[in-house]
């Protein structure tokens, strides 16, 4: 198993939404990019949703983002894993980021939205209780890897849409 670390957030001090994924996948951490696997629909929901060019330059999806109050972070410092596939994280390695601090940084933040299953059980089980914040609503969206092929895109999108409503 390979030991993996996750980027710094993408974040600005007035942010009111948090999308927290897990860890990133190898095609991402190849390119120094969050989502940049090819078939993952995360920066293609995201021109959806704030009216982006998907194929934009990463650092201008980044401003985008920014520009929409949205911060973007994974709930994983560090782990070892093999391959990309949230299930293939060893759950003994893995190490959270220091959440509590960036939410006492980001006291705007009301929302935090979910990339998968993974993210939310991490969170839930390494961050929630020392975190101590009871004022943000959480809510897990479908995960927008490859690997979550039975939800269609338009069914993902139709859900991720609830993220326009708290912008």
């Amino acid at each position: 198993m390979q030991y993996v670390e996750s980027f710094p957030p993408i974040e600005r001090a007035d942010a009111r939404i948090l999308i927290l994924g897990s860890m990133p996948g190898e095609a991402s951490l190849r390119a120094g990019q969050y989502y940049a696997h090819p078939r993952n629909l995360f920066w293609r929901i995201m021109g959806e949703l704030l009216d982006i060019d998907p194929a934009a330059p990463y650092k201008q999806r980044v401003e985008a983002l920014k520009s929409a109050r949205i911060a973007l972070w994974d709930v994983l410092r560090s782990c070892r894993r093999k391959g990309s596939l949230d299930s293939s994280i060893d759950d003994e390695s893995l190490v959270p980021n220091d959440l509590a601090s960036f939410f006492r940084h980001h006291p705007k933040i009301i929302h935090v939205f979910f990339n998968g299953a993974k993210a939310e059980a991490c969170y839930r089980k390494h961050v929630r209780p020392a975190a101590g914040i009871e004022t943000i609503e959480y809510l897990r969206l479908p995960s927008t890897s490859p690997a979550n092929a039975s939800i269609s895109y338009e069914r993902k999108l139709e859900v991720w849409r609830v993220i326009t409503r708290c912008t």
